[in-house]
């Protein structure tokens, strides 16, 4: 089994550390790390373990387990998953493999440590691996709609870093009238290789009635990954639309029935007798 290497990423302010006050903890072992960290190319096995640690007076049993890529070391085969007894006021210490596989796509992957305990509280330590390989940034803006008061749309990451997305909004009515124009600005998720999130963007005071080109713009990685979408978005006040011709075919409605009722109620009209036909000869008389 080959070994990379394991390094610690203090990010203590994003990733903190599954510690619960009032009773057991998960954290990696060694002791300083708030998160997992690794290194390593497609195909390689890497190894680390995960601290169990229980303060309180009482035993704790407690079932760990991880993505696709972790297996936990046990008494018997490696397992996705493994349940560990941890005796008052100690600790167990449990080694754990990241089995990258042959075919992962280079660059920042995610995922995380779970430990549940039988009374169904549970703590979760973050773990982060990077796969060697060309990075690549890549972005997509895909499937923006208008619903109700909002625009919604999807991004998706087809690149091999993780990307930290900007968007911007662009809307113009008819004739050109600019009806939105917000600046790019950076978006609250994170994106890692290969995920899809879909968001939606506030639109209070869209029109009521027009013809709109909406245009969403996406950038991360300092410009290197871009993309945009534009859709044509017509805006129909339908109720009012209803209501117009409902109100027209009372109209018409009403007036045939007046027109029926007096052709009902006028007196018939006596039959002209029909007129013979005259033969013209070229006779004078």
């Amino acid at each position: 089994m080959r070994v990379l290497f394991l390094v610690a990423l203090l990010l203590a302010a994003t990733a903190p550390v599954a510690v619960a006050d009032d009773g057991w903890s998960v954290v990696p072992s060694g002791g300083g790390r708030p998160s997992f960290y690794a290194e390593g190319v497609p195909g390689a096995v890497l190894q680390d373990t995960v601290s169990v640690r229980n303060p309180s007076a009482e035993p704790v049993r407690v079932r760990l387990s991880g993505g696709s890529w972790v297996v936990f070391a046990g008494e018997g085969a490696p397992a996705r998953t493994v349940s560990v007894e941890v005796p008052a006021r100690t600790r167990a210490e449990v080694p754990f493999t990241v089995n990258v596989p042959a075919g992962a796509a280079p660059g920042d992957h995610a995922d995380t440590l779970t430990a549940r305990s039988s009374d169904g509280r549970s703590r979760t330590v973050r773990l982060r691996l990077r796969v060697g390989g060309p990075e690549l940034p890549a972005l997509t803006v895909e499937r923006v709609a208008v619903r109700g008061e909002r625009i919604t749309y999807e991004l998706v990451n087809r690149g091999t870093t993780t990307l930290t997305p900007s968007l911007a909004v662009r809307a113009e009515g008819l004739f050109g009238r600019r009806l939105l124009d917000r600046a790019p600005r950076a978006l609250p998720v994170e994106l890692p290789p290969g995920r899809r999130v879909r968001l939606a963007e506030p639109w209070p005071d869209r029109p009521a009635l027009d013809a709109v080109g909406l245009r969403l713009t996406v950038t991360a990685g300092g410009g290197a990954a871009r993309d945009a979408e534009a859709v044509e978005v017509r805006f129909v006040p339908w109720r009012a639309v209803a209501g117009i011709a409902g109100g027209g075919a009372a109209v018409g409605a009403f007036f045939l029935v007046r027109r029926g009722r007096r052709r009902r109620g006028a007196p018939p009209r006596a039959e002209e007798p029909p007129r013979g036909e005259v033969e013209l000869t070229g006779a004078v008389t």
